[in-house]
């Protein structure tokens, strides 16, 4: 389990203030898209990843504590994450992440707990 699945750890190399939008995202077994928005909210860290044709177009929130390591200089994000996980991901819905405090545990709930995919 992680510490605060909605924070980056002190190892990702994770540079506050740093643009990520359009970083290539990838997973521990290949890529799943490119960041469409992010936020560096204290305890409310995330990625907001548009999967492309992968998972036909959806998009998914990670929690800031998927991310392993941020590479600034390839522009690449990689997450301690399968894609089998992300793609089971509970619906990222936009209107109600920012708004919902129980859609935000429920998320936060599912990255922290461990999956047999």
């Amino acid at each position: 389990m992680t510490e605060n699945v909605w924070g980056y750890s002190e190892t990702s190399g994770r540079l506050a203030g740093a643009d990520l939008t359009g970083f290539k995202v990838e997973a521990t077994d290949g890529s799943i898209g490119k960041v469409d928005k992010h936020s560096d909210e204290v305890d409310s860290s995330y990625l907001v990843v548009d999967t492309g044709p992968w998972i036909f177009g959806k998009e998914v929130l990670l929690p800031a504590g998927t991310v392993s390591r941020v590479e600034l200089e390839e522009q690449r994000i990689y997450v301690n994450r399968t894609k089998e996980q992300i793609k089971h991901a509970p619906e990222f819905i936009q209107d109600k992440h920012l708004q919902d405090a129980d859609y935000h545990r429920q998320i936060g709930r599912y990255y922290d707990e461990p999956h047999p995919f």
